[in-house]
């Protein structure tokens, strides 16, 4: 906890046995009040490492229903558990729980609803391992995104995010998709709201448990981001109107 603000950090799960202990035991408890995980029906033990690591909430899917469905289960805990701030950690290593104190702390003195943790930033993604392939398309993506919702964000791809429990409560994430898009959905609903975002730089690192798309479902992905990027212009100009940012 900080300054009574209550911090619950939640992590998607998926086939994580081989880096959740590492990922969980590098989490700083002095400020962090409890963890959620969520397992997306893992085909290893998962679960049963996280028990063994006493990992307070410990919620399986029954079958596997997606990343996002996966977050959507993560942040309704959260806010049930009376979260003030929530941050989301794959459990994969991908992304130094080190940093979760720089990712709360501008949330908690007010200064961003939102904070991401950036791979692009620093010595960059390549210099981490990630896929020249995956670079060039981040970097598209990033650029079309930019225009099309007008911002100047680094990076939009990042699963290292906290966000404070207003910013939940607002978007109604429920509606987004069950799939990887999911991100790119929430990150349009809150800029479409007009919650402030900042960005942190974060090593990230590349090894097989660490990246879960590959090339034909990445370029999916990379259709889907234009797409939703696309509708989320289109609705801010009033010429079609896009479900997930209705009421924002």
């Amino acid at each position: 906890m900080i300054e009574q603000n209550k911090i619950v950090v939640v992590m998607p799960a998926y086939n994580a046995s081989t880096t959740l202990k590492k990922t969980f035991e590098e989490i700083p408890f002095k400020i962090v009040d409890e963890v959620i995980l969520v397992d997306d029906a893992s085909r290893d033990n998962t679960v049963s490492i996280a028990k063994a690591l006493l990992v307070q909430h410990v919620i399986t899917h029954s079958e596997n229903k997606g990343y996002g469905a996966n977050q959507k289960t993560c942040y309704k805990k959260a806010l049930e558990q009376k979260a003030d701030i929530i941050v989301m950690l794959h459990p994969d290593y991908q992304y130094t729980p080190l940093l979760i104190e720089a990712m709360v702390y501008p949330i908690v003195r007010g200064v961003y609803d939102v904070m991401l943790g950036v791979r692009t930033l620093g010595r960059g993604p390549l210099a981490g391992g990630m896929p020249l392939y995956k670079f060039l398309g981040n970097r598209f993506l990033t650029w079309f995104q930019n225009l099309m919702l007008n911002r100047r964000l680094a990076e939009y791809h990042t699963g290292y995010r906290a966000y404070r429990r207003e910013v939940l409560e607002k978007i109604n994430f429920e509606q987004n998709s069950d799939d990887f898009i999911f991100d790119n959905q929430m990150l349009s609903q809150i800029i479409y709201a007009g919650f402030e975002i900042g960005e942190i730089s974060c090593p990230a690192k590349y090894f097989k448990e660490a990246s879960k798309i590959k090339f034909k479902k990445g370029l999916y992905y990379g259709f889907g981001v234009m797409k939703v990027s696309l509708r989320h212009r289109l609705h801010k100009w009033n010429i079609k109107k896009t479900r997930i940012l209705e009421g924002l």
